[in-house]
Protein backbone atom coordinates (compact mmCIF):
# COMPACT_ATOMS: atom_id res chain seq x y z
CA UNK A 1 0.00 0.00 0.00
CA UNK A 2 1.19 3.71 -0.97
CA UNK A 3 2.50 5.47 2.25
CA UNK A 4 0.43 8.01 1.12
CA UNK A 5 -2.66 6.32 1.00
CA UNK A 6 -2.31 5.35 5.32
CA UNK A 7 -5.05 7.18 7.02
CA UNK A 8 -3.66 9.85 9.30
CA UNK A 9 -3.66 8.62 12.77
CA UNK A 10 -6.49 10.56 14.59
CA UNK A 11 -6.60 11.60 18.46
CA UNK A 12 -9.26 8.90 19.05
CA UNK A 13 -6.95 7.11 17.48
CA UNK A 14 -4.77 7.68 20.32
CA UNK A 15 -7.34 7.41 23.35
CA UNK A 16 -7.65 4.27 21.89
CA UNK A 17 -4.45 2.90 22.23
CA UNK A 18 -3.55 4.46 25.61
CA UNK A 19 -6.91 2.93 26.84
CA UNK A 20 -5.82 -0.46 25.76
CA UNK A 21 -2.02 -0.30 26.50
CA UNK A 22 -2.61 0.41 30.18
CA UNK A 23 1.30 -0.15 30.93
CA UNK A 24 1.99 2.52 28.24
CA UNK A 25 2.86 5.11 31.40
CA UNK A 26 4.67 2.01 32.95
CA UNK A 27 7.03 1.82 30.21
CA UNK A 28 7.18 5.82 29.82
CA UNK A 29 6.76 7.08 33.59
CA UNK A 30 8.64 10.42 32.81
CA UNK A 31 6.55 11.33 30.20
CA UNK A 32 3.59 12.13 33.10
CA UNK A 33 5.86 14.74 34.61
CA UNK A 34 6.50 16.60 31.63
CA UNK A 35 3.25 16.29 30.13
CA UNK A 36 1.73 19.89 30.84
CA UNK A 37 -2.23 21.12 30.63
CA UNK A 38 -3.82 24.18 30.34
CA UNK A 39 -5.35 25.43 33.73
CA UNK A 40 -9.21 25.52 33.75
CA UNK A 41 -8.70 28.75 36.09
CA UNK A 42 -6.47 30.95 34.08
CA UNK A 43 -4.04 30.17 30.27
CA UNK A 44 -1.05 28.83 32.98
CA UNK A 45 -0.16 25.38 31.84
CA UNK A 46 -0.16 22.84 34.61
CA UNK A 47 1.24 19.31 35.23
CA UNK A 48 -1.05 16.66 34.32
CA UNK A 49 -0.67 15.59 38.53
CA UNK A 50 -1.77 19.32 39.20
CA UNK A 51 -4.93 19.15 36.69
CA UNK A 52 -5.99 15.70 38.42
CA UNK A 53 -5.89 17.16 41.39
CA UNK A 54 -7.80 20.40 40.40
CA UNK A 55 -10.27 17.77 38.61
CA UNK A 56 -10.68 16.34 42.10
CA UNK A 57 -11.32 19.58 43.96
CA UNK A 58 -14.07 20.75 41.78
CA UNK A 59 -15.62 17.40 42.09
CA UNK A 60 -15.37 17.46 45.84
CA UNK A 61 -16.47 20.95 45.28
CA UNK A 62 -19.72 19.88 43.33
CA UNK A 63 -20.15 16.82 45.97
CA UNK A 64 -19.99 19.23 48.84
CA UNK A 65 -22.94 21.51 47.30
CA UNK A 66 -25.25 18.79 46.18
CA UNK A 67 -24.62 17.77 49.99
CA UNK A 68 -25.38 20.92 51.35
CA UNK A 69 -28.72 21.18 48.96
CA UNK A 70 -30.01 17.60 50.37
CA UNK A 71 -29.65 18.77 54.09
CA UNK A 72 -31.45 22.09 53.44
CA UNK A 73 -34.58 20.22 51.24
CA UNK A 74 -34.31 17.86 54.61
CA UNK A 75 -34.53 20.18 57.39
CA UNK A 76 -37.39 22.51 55.12
CA UNK A 77 -39.40 19.34 54.89
CA UNK A 78 -38.52 18.84 58.53
CA UNK A 79 -40.01 21.92 59.26
CA UNK A 80 -42.99 21.82 56.72
CA UNK A 81 -44.05 18.21 58.32
CA UNK A 82 -44.24 19.97 61.43
CA UNK A 83 -46.09 22.40 60.58
CA UNK A 84 -48.65 20.10 58.95
CA UNK A 85 -48.89 18.37 62.07
CA UNK A 86 -49.71 21.17 64.18
CA UNK A 87 -52.09 22.23 61.74
CA UNK A 88 -53.66 18.47 61.68
CA UNK A 89 -53.76 18.76 65.98
CA UNK A 90 -56.19 21.74 65.66
CA UNK A 91 -58.30 20.02 63.54
CA UNK A 92 -58.60 17.04 65.88
CA UNK A 93 -58.78 19.15 69.11
CA UNK A 94 -62.13 20.85 67.42
CA UNK A 95 -64.81 19.66 69.64
CA UNK A 96 -67.18 21.30 67.68
CA UNK A 97 -68.31 20.50 63.80
CA UNK A 98 -69.72 24.48 62.96
CA UNK A 99 -66.02 25.45 64.21
CA UNK A 100 -63.91 23.46 61.88
CA UNK A 101 -63.72 25.94 58.71
CA UNK A 102 -62.61 28.56 61.06
CA UNK A 103 -60.30 26.79 62.38
CA UNK A 104 -58.72 25.38 59.15
CA UNK A 105 -58.11 28.71 57.69
CA UNK A 106 -56.99 29.98 60.45
CA UNK A 107 -54.21 27.46 61.06
CA UNK A 108 -53.39 27.49 57.52
CA UNK A 109 -52.85 31.22 57.64
CA UNK A 110 -50.88 31.25 60.57
CA UNK A 111 -48.95 27.76 59.99
CA UNK A 112 -47.72 28.35 56.48
CA UNK A 113 -47.92 31.63 56.23
CA UNK A 114 -50.54 32.36 53.24
CA UNK A 115 -51.93 36.24 53.28
CA UNK A 116 -55.17 35.22 52.65
CA UNK A 117 -57.37 32.04 53.28
CA UNK A 118 -60.91 31.40 52.74
CA UNK A 119 -63.57 28.55 52.77
CA UNK A 120 -67.29 27.73 51.53
CA UNK A 121 -69.09 23.89 52.37
CA UNK A 122 -72.21 22.93 50.71
CA UNK A 123 -74.88 20.31 50.98
CA UNK A 124 -74.24 20.36 54.56
CA UNK A 125 -76.56 19.26 57.44
CA UNK A 126 -79.53 20.83 58.16
CA UNK A 127 -78.16 22.96 61.69
CA UNK A 128 -75.39 24.61 59.48
CA UNK A 129 -77.49 25.51 56.81
CA UNK A 130 -77.24 29.37 58.68
CA UNK A 131 -73.59 29.30 58.85
CA UNK A 132 -71.37 31.87 56.84
CA UNK A 133 -69.46 29.13 55.27
CA UNK A 134 -72.51 27.39 53.75
CA UNK A 135 -73.46 30.18 52.15
CA UNK A 136 -72.81 32.23 48.81
CA UNK A 137 -71.13 29.67 46.77
CA UNK A 138 -73.16 29.87 43.22
CA UNK A 139 -74.30 26.64 41.23
CA UNK A 140 -70.91 27.67 38.43
CA UNK A 141 -68.23 27.83 41.63
CA UNK A 142 -70.30 24.17 42.94
CA UNK A 143 -69.77 23.19 39.33
CA UNK A 144 -66.05 24.53 39.08
CA UNK A 145 -64.56 22.73 42.05
CA UNK A 146 -66.08 19.32 41.33
CA UNK A 147 -64.56 19.95 37.60
CA UNK A 148 -60.84 20.12 39.40
CA UNK A 149 -59.19 16.92 39.90
CA UNK A 150 -56.09 18.52 41.51
CA UNK A 151 -55.67 21.93 42.69
CA UNK A 152 -55.69 25.01 40.53
CA UNK A 153 -53.10 27.30 40.93
CA UNK A 154 -52.05 30.66 39.11
CA UNK A 155 -52.96 33.90 38.27
CA UNK A 156 -56.35 35.33 39.94
CA UNK A 157 -58.65 36.42 36.42
CA UNK A 158 -61.44 37.25 38.55
CA UNK A 159 -62.60 34.11 39.66
CA UNK A 160 -65.72 34.05 41.97
CA UNK A 161 -64.42 31.85 44.65
CA UNK A 162 -61.87 35.04 45.22
CA UNK A 163 -64.60 37.18 46.05
CA UNK A 164 -64.47 35.26 49.36
CA UNK A 165 -61.22 37.04 50.56
CA UNK A 166 -61.21 39.77 52.76
CA UNK A 167 -59.08 41.84 50.49
CA UNK A 168 -60.12 40.01 46.40
CA UNK A 169 -58.16 43.12 44.93
CA UNK A 170 -54.65 41.76 46.50
CA UNK A 171 -54.80 38.54 45.53
CA UNK A 172 -52.02 38.29 42.46
CA UNK A 173 -52.14 34.26 42.84
CA UNK A 174 -54.54 31.95 43.83
CA UNK A 175 -54.67 28.52 44.89
CA UNK A 176 -58.11 26.60 45.21
CA UNK A 177 -57.80 23.36 46.38
CA UNK A 178 -61.46 21.10 45.92
CA UNK A 179 -63.04 19.11 48.86
CA UNK A 180 -64.36 15.87 48.19
CA UNK A 181 -64.66 12.41 50.16
CA UNK A 182 -62.59 9.92 49.04
CA UNK A 183 -63.15 9.36 45.22
CA UNK A 184 -66.55 11.03 45.03
CA UNK A 185 -66.69 13.30 42.01
CA UNK A 186 -68.51 15.40 43.48
CA UNK A 187 -66.39 18.20 45.25
CA UNK A 188 -68.99 19.80 48.49
CA UNK A 189 -66.56 22.38 49.01
CA UNK A 190 -63.71 24.67 48.01
CA UNK A 191 -60.56 26.01 49.73
CA UNK A 192 -59.18 29.36 48.54
CA UNK A 193 -55.59 30.33 48.79
CA UNK A 194 -54.35 33.73 48.23
CA UNK A 195 -51.18 35.73 47.86
CA UNK A 196 -50.16 38.92 46.37
CA UNK A 197 -47.16 37.51 45.43
CA UNK A 198 -47.65 36.28 41.93
CA UNK A 199 -45.57 33.39 42.13
CA UNK A 200 -46.60 31.97 45.69
CA UNK A 201 -49.00 29.50 43.46
CA UNK A 202 -47.67 29.98 40.32
CA UNK A 203 -49.55 27.36 37.56
CA UNK A 204 -46.12 25.27 37.34
CA UNK A 205 -45.91 24.61 40.75
CA UNK A 206 -46.34 21.38 42.74
CA UNK A 207 -49.07 20.37 43.91
CA UNK A 208 -48.59 17.29 46.01
CA UNK A 209 -48.76 19.14 49.17
CA UNK A 210 -51.68 21.25 48.39
CA UNK A 211 -53.51 18.09 47.68
CA UNK A 212 -52.30 16.47 51.16
CA UNK A 213 -54.33 19.81 52.83
CA UNK A 214 -57.15 18.85 50.45
CA UNK A 215 -57.29 15.42 51.62
CA UNK A 216 -56.80 16.25 55.49
CA UNK A 217 -59.46 19.57 55.20
CA UNK A 218 -62.35 17.03 53.66
CA UNK A 219 -62.07 14.57 56.27
CA UNK A 220 -62.67 17.38 59.17
CA UNK A 221 -65.31 19.04 57.36
CA UNK A 222 -66.89 16.09 56.21
CA UNK A 223 -68.26 16.37 59.99
CA UNK A 224 -70.57 19.00 58.49
CA UNK A 225 -72.35 16.46 55.75
CA UNK A 226 -75.43 14.86 57.08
Amino acid sequence: MNANNIPPITEDDIANYLVNTPDFFERHAALLAAVQLTSPHGQRAVSLQERQAEMLREKIRSLELKGAEMIRHGNENTTIADKLQRWTRELLLTREARDLPTVATSAIAEQFLVPQVAIKVWDVAPEFTDEPFAQGASEDVKAFASSLMRPYCGANPGLEAAQWLVDPASAASLALIPLRVGIAPQAFGLLVLASSDTQRFASDMGTDFLERIGELTSAALSRLRP
